[in-house]
């Protein structure tokens, strides 16, 4: 089923989220089949149970190929449920952007530039990796929602930050909805 995406200004989308303490449950397998149903019918390359109104601190994320990130590479699909994120290094990179829930936009965030992350998945198997690049952005930006933040708090410029049609007119403008 496809949920609607809470857009920034919902104060849901602003709460701490909790942590999930049941797992291999059906209510628990239907909201991450949801959840991957509603980001592959935005294009989506992550979400996390807050943006559809679930406070609770679950994640999904990964793509084979993705038309909002054209250059990104494959990201493994991952269910990540209570994650812990530590850094690799204090090394971060700047990159563009968007999501789901801040449509039509685009910002130059500032992230760590790999990290470790580990957590649960569904049936309650430890999960733990080590990622860099793209990944690791990926999984800080959806992370980031369970605490409530949203890209935009983290751009250091705000003349870097705006509309993906006016920033990169070239793009389809089809992908930023």
């Amino acid at each position: 089923m496809i949920h609607p995406i809470l857009k920034m200004g919902d104060p849901r989308l602003l709460r701490i989220a909790e942590p999930v303490t049941e797992f291999n449950t059906p209510a628990l397998h239907e909201l991450i089949s949801d959840m991957f149903d509603t980001m592959r019918a935005a294009n989506g390359a992550g979400l996390a149970a807050p943006q559809i109104g679930v406070n609770l601190r679950l994640v999904i994320f990964g793509f084979q190929s993705n038309s909002r990130y054209p250059d990104a590479p494959v990201v493994p699909e991952t269910v990540l449920i209570n994650p812990v994120l530590t850094p690799l290094s204090d090394a971060t990179d700047d990159a563009w952007e968007g999501c789901l829930s801040v449509p039509g936009m685009r910002g130059l965030v500032p992230r760590w530039s790999a990290l470790h992350y580990a957590g649960m998945d569904q049936f309650g198997n430890h999960l733990s990796r080590e990622v860099d690049g793209f990944h690791a952005r990926v999984v800080q930006h959806e992370c980031d929602h369970l605490d409530g933040i949203l890209y935009p708090r983290r751009i250091r410029d705000l003349t870097q930050f705006g509309f993906t049609e006016i920033l990169f007119p070239e793009l389809d403008p089809a992908m930023d909805d």
